[in-house]
Order: C-alpha cells, then sequence, then structure tokens
C-alpha cells in the first residue's frame, strides 16, 4: 500500500468571516420562533458555572444503547430569577415593526441604576392604559427583563438587561399575562420544562490575537522552509494582485457571538449544590440557587452570560424526561 496522505481541512468555516471581536460581552438574539401553547416567555438567561458529567438512561428509540446506563459530559447553568421592570410593545410599520409604547414597574431595582439613567416617574397605569386602547394595532410584546448576578455566586453587581418575547396565545390573553408578570421575578421553570430542546447564544471565550497554524489549522511546513514554517508558503497568484480572503491568515480568534441550536435540558434544579463538585466549580465556586442541566459543552467561560431560548429549529422531543441516574460529584480541581 502506498502512503496515504492525512487529512487534515481547515478549522473553521469562512461562513463566520470577517472573524472579529463580538461587539459586547452578552450575545445578542436577533430571531424570536413563534410558539404554539402559552402564554409564556420565550427565552431565559443565566451564568455559566462550569463542567461536570452524569449518568442516565438513553431515551433516544433508535440509538445503540436505548434504555442502557450512558456517560454524558453536561454544562451546568446557574439561573437565578429574572426580574421583569417593563412590558414593551410593537406595531408593524411599512419598515418592520416600531416599539409603540412601554408600561414601567412602579420601583425598580436600583441595580438598574447601574446600567442606564431611570425615568423620574413611573406610572404604569397610563403606560398599560395606552397599550390596551391599541391592543388591535399591537402585533408583539416583549418583556423588559433585568438579570440578578446578587442571587448567583458572581462577584458584580451590574445586571444584564434582555428584551424576552412573549408568545403562544392572541394578544389579548398575552397582555394579560404580561401584566401579571409586570413588576415580579420569573424563575426557569415558568419558561422550560426537563428533556426539551433550546438555543442557546453566547460568545466563546477569547483567544486574542492568533496565528494561521492555530486560527485555521494549516500545516506547519518542513524545518528547511524559508522565512516561515507556522504560516501559509503562498498566499495567492500574482492575478488578482491582492490577497483573498479566503486565505487564512492572522488574527483574532474568539470572542465571537455564536448560536448553538437544540442542546438539550437533562434536569433544572432548584439547589445548586445538588450538581456543585467538591471544592467549587474552577474558577466559579458553588451553584447556589436554580440551575440548568444542558447535554454537552456552551460557548463561552465561566461566569459568562448565557442566553437561552425556545428552539428555532425544534426537534422532536422524547414524551418523558431522561431518567438521570447519578450526577458526578468529584472535585474539578485534581
Amino acid at each position: 500500500m502506498g502512503h496515504r496522505k492525512k487529512h487534515a481541512p481547515k478549522r473553521g468555516s469562512l461562513a463566520y468571516l470577517p472573524r472579529g471581536r463580538a461587539a459586547r460581552e452578552t450575545g445578542r438574539i436577533r430571531y424570536w420562533p413563534s410558539k404554539a401553547e402559552g402564554p409564556t416567555l420565550l427565552g431565559f438567561m443565566g451564568y455559566k458555572a462550569g463542567m461536570t458529567h452524569l449518568f442516565y438512561l438513553d431515551d433516544h428509540p433508535r440509538s445503540p444503547n436505548f434504555g442502557k446506563e450512558v456517560n454524558q459530559p453536561v454544562t451546568v447553568i446557574e439561573t437565578p430569577p429574572i426580574l421583569v421592570y417593563a412590558i414593551r410593545a410593537y406595531i408593524r410599520t411599512d419598515y418592520g415593526l416600531k416599539s409603540f409604547t412601554e408600561a414601567w414597574m412602579k420601583n425598580p431595582s436600583k441595580d438598574l441604576k447601574k446600567v442606564f439613567t431611570l425615568p423620574e416617574n413611573f406610572d404604569p397605569e397610563s403606560g398599560l392604559k395606552k397599550i390596551e386602547e391599541r391592543l388591535d394595532d399591537i402585533v408583539e410584546l416583549r418583556l423588559l427583563t433585568v438579570s440578578q448576578p446578587r442571587l448567583a455566586n458572581i462577584s458584580k453587581k451590574k445586571p444584564e438587561l434582555m428584551e424576552i418575547k412573549v408568545d403562544g396565545a392572541p394578544i389579548q390573553e398575552l397582555f394579560e399575562y404580561s401584566k401579571g408578570l409586570l413588576g415580579k421575578a420569573a424563575g426557569v421553570m415558568e419558561v422550560f420544562k426537563e428533556g426539551q430542546f433550546v438555543d442557546v447564544v453566547a460568545v466563546t471565550k477569547g483567544k486574542g490575537f492568533q496565528g494561521p497554524v492555530k486560527r485555521w489549522g494549516v500545516r506547519i511546513l518542513q524545518r528547511k522552509s524559508r522565512k516561515t514554517k507556522r504560516g501559509v508558503a503562498v498566499i495567492g497568484p500574482w492575478k488578482p494582485p491582492r490577497v483573498l480572503y479566503t486565505v487564512p491568515r492572522a488574527g483574532q480568534m474568539g470572542y465571537h457571538q455564536r448560536t448553538e441550536y437544540n442542546k438539550r435540558i437533562l434536569r433544572i434544579g432548584v439547589d445548586g449544590k445538588e450538581v456543585t463538585p467538591n471544592g467549587g466549580f474552577v474558577k466559579y465556586g458553588v451553584v447556589r440557587g436554580p440551575f440548568v442541566l444542558l447535554k454537552g459543552s456552551v460557548p463561552g467561560p465561566a461566569k459568562r452570560l448565557i442566553r437561552l431560548r425556545v428552539p428555532a429549529r425544534p426537534k422532536k422531543v422524547p414524551a418523558e424526561p431522561p431518567k438521570i441516574v447519578s450526577v458526578s460529584l468529584e472535585s474539578k480541581q485534581g
């Protein structure tokens, strides 16, 4: 047999160019799917604590391990309740959706002042009345929510904001549902349930400025190569007289916004100590409050805000949530 060339294609899709740094540390959701049953919120947010593993009974009917106990890496996300501080109504125009008005709660959290300047007077009644009068023209209602990092094991007070669409019923029902949530805290159990799929939106770990070998996976040249070994030897022809964008080059790696579709929720819990390994998660510590266990990995380092969304490309879900046998609590610190 002749020598077989090692198959090592370039890492990284050209679909994600240019690979610049994300505009902000928290991901941005640009699309909200519609949901049949409701009314309900279509998203939530939490803080990535770290990864562990568990054993559960595989409930995928076509899997070779169906019904057997399997080992599965999981990501733990701490999800303290989010506070609904305003309702925002949208009307449709020739140029897309346009914000019509907002109805704010009476005394919002003082931590909101750390994000932006608050209005001088809060009059929720006039805002709600305005929405009710134009309910026939309003096509979408979204709740303006704020995270509560003080309730998570994170040493910061400045909260993150998230605009979450409400869906799953006629607009009148959605309005009554939103009105009932205004000024109150919503938990992750009110939005998602165990066993369902969610989309994860987050900003990946930043790696800084990296060369083509690490950034694109190109081959390291032979020892006697001239000028460079960890680079591309020929970066293009004479014509066109420029370097094409498809040529692997050095530059920013990581700290990009990414959306990962259909991550399955294996468990939702109230007491984070049930899943915190001995000695706590590295660079995070102890998960104190409510949490979500997601199958597999999610983008970003520990403590990064993770946005969860109702799936945009829904998959068939087994009727019953997965049966978890045990969650590993072994120390992650060696």
